[in-house]
């Protein structure tokens, strides 16, 4: 299949003749960061924004929705939707909070975990495969630029 010839997003003048915006790049690659970790998650059933939120369960065991919701970078309505698909799949569970009974936490469950290191692998030689035109400094580099943007913007 043949490739459509990439197009600059840019106006006319200078930044146009530099090529395309930083904006446009990070995103292009996140689409196709996207698509690949949905092609990889399908046998297991979860998306992969699913994924994302059980990763950041894995870092951050029982938060609230709504921290789940910004950290894995969703809408809390969408994170709620999220909750009841992964917990009707066993992969999390939602447990009242012990410093506000009103409030529920959702926590990792065993079935997420498992999915998670059967993924692990597989993740880490698609992260692989996106900087391995690198080298290990140049990587590192990456993970700060991309760092530092998210900071400034943040």
């Amino acid at each position: 299949m043949k490739r459509a010839p990439e197009r600059s997003v840019e106006g006319a003048g200078s930044a146009a003749e530099a090529g395309p915006s930083l904006l446009y790049l990070l995103k292009r690659t996140e689409l196709v960061v996207r698509a690949r970790l949905e092609e990889l998650l399908k046998p297991a059933g979860v998306t992969a924004l699913q994924y994302t939120a059980l990763t950041v369960l894995e870092r951050h065991d029982g938060i609230s929705a709504a921290q789940l919701a910004r950290d894995s970078f969703v809408t809390a309505q969408s994170m709620a939707d999220m909750v009841r698909a992964l917990e009707s799949r066993g992969l999390v569970r939602r447990e009242p909070n012990p410093s506000n009974r009103r409030e529920k936490v959702i926590r990792l469950a065993e079935a997420g975990r498992r999915l998670l290191a059967d993924y692990a692998e597989p993740a880490r030689l698609l992260e692989r495969r996106m900087v391995a035109d690198l080298g290990p400094a140049d990587v590192e580099r990456f993970r700060e630029v991309l760092k530092s943007a998210h900071r400034a913007l943040s």
